[in-house]
C-alpha cells in the first residue's frame, strides 16, 4: 500500500501545512486527473517539516532545561561562595577588632614608654649641660684660672678684713696675687698688676683700727680685773704680803737654825710691829664711796667692770666704736673711783684703757675697685 491510500481527506491539516481542496466539479473539469495526483505528493513534505519543528522545539526545551540547570548550579555555587565570603568577612572583622584592641594597648604602652623616654632624655640633656659646663671649666686656659683664683682670693680677703677690721688680709692677698702674676709672665695681665700696685699703695697709706690688737688688750684687761686692789683693802694687802712666803735669804737660813722659841718670838714681834704701824694711817680719799664699799660688794664691783670691758669688746667686733668708747670711759671712771691709784697694776690698767680709746677709729676699709675692675676686664678677654 502506498501512503497516499491512508490519507484521510476529511482529517484536519497539520498546523502550518497548507491544505489543497478540490474545487466542486473537479472530476468533471478537464485536467482533474493531474490535480488529484499533485495533492498526495505535497502531504509527505508537510509531515517532515512538522517533525523537524517538534525536534527543534524539543531540542530548545532540552537546551533551556540544561541551561536552567547550569544556571541553578552556578547560582548555588555563587551562594556558597557568598556564604564562605561572609563567614570569612566575619572572621576578619573579629580578627580586626582583636588587632584594634591590641593596637590600642600598644599605643598606651608606647605612650607610657614615650613619657619615660622623654623624662630620661630630659635628665640626659641636663647631665649633658652639666658635663659641658664641667668640660668648659676643665678646658679653661691657665690665665683664666689664674684670674678666677686671684679674684676669689681678693673677695675672701675683703670679707676677712670686714670681720676683723684689719688690713692684713687685703695686703697679703694683693701681694700673693702680684707674685703669681709675675710668675705667669703674661702680657695681658699687666693692667691687673698695675692696678694691684696702686691698691697696695692705697692700703699702705690707710689707717684703720687694729681690731685684733685692740681685742687682745681688752682680753688682758678682763683677766687683770681680779688682781686690781681696791682702795679700802690696804690693810688686807699688807697682811697678805706678810703671810706670803718669800725666797729664803742667808739670814733666814741662819735663823732657821735657832731654837723654836726664838722663831716664834720673832714672828710675834713682827706682827705687833705691823699692827702698831697700821693703827694710824693718814691718806687722801677723793671718793668716799670707795671707803664705804663693803668687802662682799667687791666681787660685784669687779664683775661690773668686766661686763663693761666685754661690752666694749662686742662693740669693737660690731664696728660700733662710739658705743665701745663709751663703755671704756665708764670702765675708766670705775677704775679711778674704786681701785687704788697708787698700785702699779691699777696704773697699767688705766694706761691700757686710754690706749684702747685712742686707737679706736671709725675709718672705713679701703675698697679694691681698680683691682676688681682689671680682673673683670681680663676675665672677659678684652
Amino acid at each position: 500500500m502506498s501512503p497516499e491510500s491512508h490519507t484521510d481527506p476529511s482529517a484536519p491539516a497539520a498546523p502550518g501545512i497548507p491544505v489543497t481542496a478540490a474545487a466542486p466539479g473537479a472530476g468533471s473539469a478537464p485536467g482533474a486527473g493531474s490535480a488529484a495526483g499533485a495533492a498526495p505528493a505535497a502531504m509527505p513534505r508537510n509531515a517532515g517539516a512538522g517533525t523537524y519543528l517538534l525536534g527543534a522545539v524539543a531540542l530548545a526545551a532540552i537546551a533551556a532545561l540544561v541551561s536552567s540547570g547550569l544556571l541553578w548550579q552556578k547560582l548555588n555555587t555563587i551562594q556558597e561562595q557568598l556564604a564562605r565570603q561572609s563567614a570569612d568577612a566575619g572572621a576578619l572583622a573579629i580578627e580586626a577588632r582583636t588587632m584594634a584592641r591590641q593596637a590600642e594597648e600598644l599605643v598606651r604602652d608606647t605612650a607610657a614608654r614615650l613619657s619615660v623616654t622623654e623624662a630620661r632624655v630630659g635628665e640626659v640633656a641636663l647631665q649633658r649641660s652639666q658635663l659641658e659646663e664641667l668640660m668648659q671649666s676643665l678646658s679653661r686656659s691657665r690665665d683664666e684660672n689664674l684670674v678666677v683664683d686671684i679674684e676669689s682670693a681678693i673677695r675672701l680677703a675683703q670679707q676677712q678684713a670686714q670681720l676683723t677690721g684689719s688690713l692684713e688680709p687685703l695686703v697679703a692677698a694683693l701681694k700673693s696675687a702680684n707674685q703669681r702674676i709675675e710668675r705667669a709672665a703674661q702680657p695681658r695681665l699687666t693692667p691687673v698688676q698695675r692696678a694691684i700696685g696702686r691698691d697696695l699703695d692705697q692700703l699702705t697709706r690707710a689707717t684703720v683700727t687694729d681690731t685684733a690688737g685692740l681685742l687682745a688688750r681688752l682680753d688682758d684687761l678682763v683677766r687683770q680685773v681680779d688682781d686690781l686692789p681696791v682702795q679700802n683693802a690696804v690693810a688686807l694687802a699688807a697682811a697678805t704680803r706678810r703671810l706670803t712666803p718669800t725666797a729664803p735669804t742667808p739670814g733666814a737660813i741662819a735663823s732657821a737654825e735657832q731654837a723654836w722659841w726664838q722663831t716664834m718670838l720673832q714672828r710675834s714681834w713682827e706682827v705687833v710691829r705691823d699692827e702698831a704701824r697700821n693703827l694710824v694711817r693718814v691718806s687722801r680719799i677723793d671718793q668716799p664711796e670707795a671707803i664705804l664699799l663693803a668687802p662682799e660688794q667687791t666681787f660685784f664691783l669687779r664683775e661690773n667692770l668686766k661686763l663693761k670691758l666685754l661690752n666694749a669688746r662686742l662693740g669693737v667686733l660690731a664696728r660700733q666704736f662710739e658705743s665701745a668708747r663709751a663703755d671704756l670711759s665708764a670702765a675708766t671712771a670705775a677704775l679711778n673711783k674704786y681701785f687704788d691709784p697708787a698700785s702699779r697694776r691699777t696704773q697699767a690698767a688705766a694706761t691700757a684703757l686710754q690706749t684702747a680709746q685712742a686707737s679706736m677709729k671709725a675709718a672705713e676699709l679701703p675698697r679694691l675697685d681698680e683691682t676688681l675692675s682689671a680682673l673683670a676686664t681680663a676675665a672677659a678677654g678684652r
